[in-house]
């Protein structure tokens, strides 16, 4: 199954445009369609804040970090800011994935 986002007329792919392509190339209905990305995105989105990883094989890993808490710098001013530990999504592409866009940029 091929499933073509050359229709898109913005660069970036979003929800709505994800439902969109299922129903038009799966032949799925529209409701159906936007509850399945949007569970999706849920499913992606809780399991982070749960602090697992999500691995989606051929895509990447999306990880969550604990950075610690520095000082930091106000760029206007110069006066000094301290920065509170937090935690953060980090992602980072399968090999597969990074294959693609390499030989994506050799082809163009």
């Amino acid at each position: 199954m091929d499933i073509s986002v050359e229709s898109l007329e913005t660069p970036a792919l979003t929800k709505a445009q994800l439902a969109e392509l299922l129903f038009e190339q799966i032949g799925l209905n529209k409701r159906e369609s936007k509850d399945m990305i949007d569970a999706f995105f849920d499913l992606v989105s809780s399991s982070l804040v749960e602090g697992k990883d999500v691995k989606i094989s051929g895509f990447g890993n999306f990880q969550i970090r604990t950075k610690a808490p520095r000082p930091g710098r106000n760029p206007r001013t110069g006066e000094a800011i301290p920065i509170q530990a937090r935690r953060v999504v980090t992602f980072h592409a399968s090999h597969k994935l990074k294959e693609q866009i390499q030989d994506q940029d050799r082809s163009a």
